[in-house]
């Protein structure tokens, strides 16, 4: 696997943090853009996501479900089609290309399990790793590869 040309970590003391890095990368996010959240479960992949979806929609109270029976979750945001993937359950790229992923080129796909794209994983994406520090408090590990390098490095982050 290729190294990342930018590390960021920025701390999660609560929610409202992972909340708030959302709503600080969602203006950075543009249309063919793919942001791979990565993380154990219950790290708080799909908190990250739903903050970043309602702030992507400009609606914080949006209803934003969890697409880990769906699959997929799509939503028309004004600067670009977002698409949610949660790929826990598929085994591999074939599954993935079934779920329409052809279709995300002029979109914002987040996708959490980004390991089952296989080859399908662009080199030009930002991912986020959301780590535990404690019982109660997390990490972001944010890398971005190809073109994210630069993006991130500019990025105002806590």
């Amino acid at each position: 696997m290729p190294q990342p040309a930018t590390l960021r970590t920025v701390p999660l003391p609560d929610e409202a943090a992972t909340a708030a890095l959302a709503r600080r990368l969602a203006p950075a996010l543009q249309p063919g853009d793919v942001l791979a959240l990565r993380g154990d479960l219950g790290a708080g992949k799909t908190a990250f996501a739903r903050a970043l979806v309602r702030a992507l929609l400009g609606d914080a109270e949006a209803e934003v479900p969890s697409p880990t029976f769906t699959l997929v979750q799509t939503y028309d945001a004004p600067a670009a089609p977002v698409w949610h993937f949660d790929l826990y359950r598929l085994s591999g790229p074939d599954e993935v290309q079934e779920l329409g992923w052809d279709e995300v080129a002029d979109g914002i796909a987040l996708v959490e399990w980004p390991d089952r794209l296989g080859p399908l994983l662009p080199g030009d994406r930002l991912e986020l790793t959301m780590a535990f520090d404690g019982p109660e408090t997390r990490r972001a590990e944010l890398a971005g590869f190809g073109a994210w390098g630069s993006r991130l490095a500019a990025l105002e982050l806590p």
